[in-house]
């Protein structure tokens, strides 16, 4: 995968791109929310990505988030089209017990939000993001060998061209260094369902 193809939306102060491996540090009071029970809208996240009008294929990345201390401190993957049509998934740091393991879809301007508690001990995670014209499977596995599927979405906006790739934000007061490695692009692993013509 050519990671030095992709673009940054909203550069950080501090990365690094070097042999396959992305360092992100991430600035204070950081994020990517529309709306949704909270009601504020943050949308200045710093994002790195690819274009591209396939149709299927599958995106997989490992993160690391050893350096993560502070609530709500995330690192993972995204599909952000614009501010109102984005999809991210990510672990989440709450307290030194747990964490959040959670995906967000944001379809016009709203944002929903799906997680799981897992302990506070994990720190690194795999994510894999497929694509079926404009339906998408996220999927996570703790040894990058055995996924296990997060959920399954339609995005409104997301038939054509799209960007894809990697983010990781602090929306408190917080900063720490997101490692990303491992970035590949197969063909879509994401089957059709049984009954299915394509």
């Amino acid at each position: 995968m050519d990671i030095l193809g992709m673009k940054w939306i909203r550069e950080p102060e501090e990365f690094s791109i070097d042999d396959g491996r992305i360092e992100i540090k991430t600035e204070p009071h950081t994020d990517l929310w529309q709306r949704t029970y909270y009601h504020f809208r943050n949308d200045n996240a710093p994002v790195l990505q690819l274009d591209t009008d396939e149709k299927y294929f599958s995106f997989t990345v490992k993160t690391d988030f050893a350096d993560s201390h502070h609530r709500f401190d995330q690192c993972g993957i995204v599909m952000y089209l614009d501010s109102d049509n984005w999809l991210k998934a990510s672990v989440e740091y709450e307290t030194d017990a747990f964490q959040h393991l959670g995906s967000v879809v944001t379809n016009h301007g709203y944002s929903d939000w799906a997680t799981t508690a897992i302990p506070a001990d994990v720190k690194t995670m795999w994510y894999r993001f497929s694509r079926r014209e404009d339906d998408y499977c996220i999927e996570c596995s703790y040894d990058g060998e055995t996924f296990t599927q997060m959920r399954i979405c339609h995005m409104w906006e997301g038939a054509g061209k799209i960007r894809f790739g990697i983010y990781a934000c602090s929306p408190e007061d917080s900063s720490f260094t997101a490692v990303f490695t491992d970035l590949s692009l197969t063909e879509c692993v994401w089957k059709a369902h049984e009954g299915e013509t394509v």
